[in-house]
């Protein structure tokens, strides 16, 4: 048994101290990361605590107090060694090799109930060896910022990281994007992997390509355990991971979320979503939406999101080509335009109320709901919410009381592309058989809740906390989103 294993029998009471870590990551080798100490607070308030979470790793929320979380999380007791990732990437497009967990660290490696494996990664735990002068703390209203973004677009259908905990730890800290002195926090991030592109361009870096064989290795054992005993499993690996980033780039436009800031140290070799900082919710459809102040020409807006992630994982050859023929790597990108068309047509076409529909209809109302969004300036989400709250029967009966008690759309005759697309939608609604609209409604309403994170409602619920200290809104929001509200 390892030291990541073996609990502190001071705190083996405590449920989180006696789980079964696993060293999966630290039996690679310190090549791969640093052994860390975290900050010392002066104060614990546990802020979030993810009860949801809590069974998948065999706990009992009721049995786990909010001590357990503080002892485990804000004061870090029992639990060594604390790894801080080694890692290099591409930031708006220029190589760093200066990166690395600079205000976090991997506390540890578990297996859910059905056996796959989830790291807890910290943020705001403290300086690092990459902290390059930074203080390596998070401020609290970047904590809730994560949270809220988590909880959004994992009810919206992205596969996204969770946080399991926050706690404000008591801090004064001076940012240049928020109004300062302001308050501190430690977050802690359950998610498939700490493995970024990242991780293996720094090996390239390093002209290492025997440690690249190694964490590859591992990455397929633990996280593509299907492909692991293929011939060609470094090719499939490859091929699966260009699935799942172009599905995922898919999933965040269809939920009309803008990461903002995706340099190749942010992307997962999992093809999970995470680290939610200068994020933002498209209001309406504006393409070119720019999430991030700094990000001055647009790299990364919104329109710009699949074809970046397609750049990103065409980098990530160079490390990879160490052990994957060049000729599977072609194959293997050539595809992600496929896979991205085909989930984001899927996801927009549930988001209009449509399991499926034939091709030529499915393409034609897509591209009619976009070039109306784009031209009338109607609010994203509302637009499809709306759809949801006022879907009637008499639809099918003529194209003018296609979401005609709603005030958000032109009246008939007032918009050529909307009454265009009320016809075709009356249209769809006729060639389908009537017993399908209950379908249909129900549809609708699951992929269209009512609660969007705009940057308003995030200061909505902000200023209580700043003004008053008052978390019940921030609690109500949460609630609203994980019940689609």
């Amino acid at each position: 048994m390892t030291l990541a294993q073996t609990p502190n029998s001071k705190n083996s009471s405590n449920p989180f101290l006696s789980l079964n870590y696993e060293s999966a990551l630290e039996s690679l080798g310190d090549d791969y990361y640093d052994e860390v100490a975290a900050e010392e607070f002066p104060q614990h308030i546990l802020r979030w605590r993810h009860d949801a979470l809590l069974p998948r790793l065999g706990l009992d929320p009721q049995v786990v107090k909010d001590e357990d979380f503080i002892t485990a999380f804000g004061k870090f007791e029992g639990r060594k060694p604390l790894l801080a990732m080694r890692y290099h990437g591409y930031q708006f497009g220029e190589y760093n090799p200066l990166l690395g967990d600079g205000r976090g660290f991997l506390y540890g490696q578990v297996r859910t109930t059905d056996g796959q494996l989830y790291d807890f990664g910290t943020k705001g735990s403290g300086r690092t060896p990459y902290s390059r002068g930074g203080d390596g703390l998070l401020t609290l209203k970047g904590g809730v910022r994560e949270v809220l973004a988590a909880e959004a677009l994992h009810h919206l259908g992205v596969r996204t990281s969770r946080c399991l905990s926050m706690i404000e730890t008591g801090l004064s800290l001076w940012r240049g994007d928020e109004p300062s002195p302001t308050r501190s926090s430690v977050m802690v991030r359950m998610s498939n992997s700490h493995i970024r592109f990242g991780t293996f361009e720094r090996l390239h870096y390093l002209q290492r390509p025997d440690l690249t064989q190694k964490l590859l290795d591992h990455v397929i054992k633990e996280y593509y355990q299907d492909l692991d005993a293929q011939e060609d499993k470094y090719a499939l690996f490859y091929a699966e991971l260009v699935k799942r980033v172009a599905e995922l780039a898919a999933q965040w436009m269809a939920a009309g979320f803008c990461h903002a800031v995706l340099n190749t140290d942010n992307m997962s070799i999992t093809g999970e979503s995470f680290d939610y900082g200068p994020y933002a919710f498209i209001a309406n459809y504006n393409p070119y939406f720019i999430a991030a102040y700094f990000d001055y020409y647009g790299r990364y807006c919104y329109i710009h999101q699949p074809s970046v992630c397609q750049l990103n994982l065409e980098m990530l050859q160079e490390p990879l080509k160490a052990i994957i023929d060049k000729d599977d790597l072609k194959s293997g990108i050539a595809k992600f335009d496929e896979y991205y068309q085909a989930e984001y047509s899927s996801l927009m076409l549930k988001k209009l109320g449509f399991v499926e529909l034939p091709n030529p209809q499915a393409k034609e109302l897509l591209n009619l709901t976009i070039e109306f969004l784009t031209n009338s300036k109607v609010g994203y989400h509302e637009f499809f919410y709306e759809m949801a709250r006022t879907f009637s029967s008499k639809w099918r009966d003529e194209p003018g009381f296609v979401m005609n008690t709603s005030d958000i759309v032109p009246v008939p005759g007032a918009s050529g592309i909307f009454d265009d697309w009320c016809i075709l939608y009356h249209k769809i609604l006729n060639d389908l058989d009537g017993d399908r609209l209950n379908t249909i409604a129900q549809t609708l309403a699951f992929h269209n809740p009512k609660t969007a994170l705009l940057r308003p409602v995030i200061e909505s619920i902000w200023e209580p906390i700043v003004q008053e200290d008052n978390w019940q809104p921030f609690y109500d929001l949460v609630q609203q989103i994980q019940s689609r509200q």
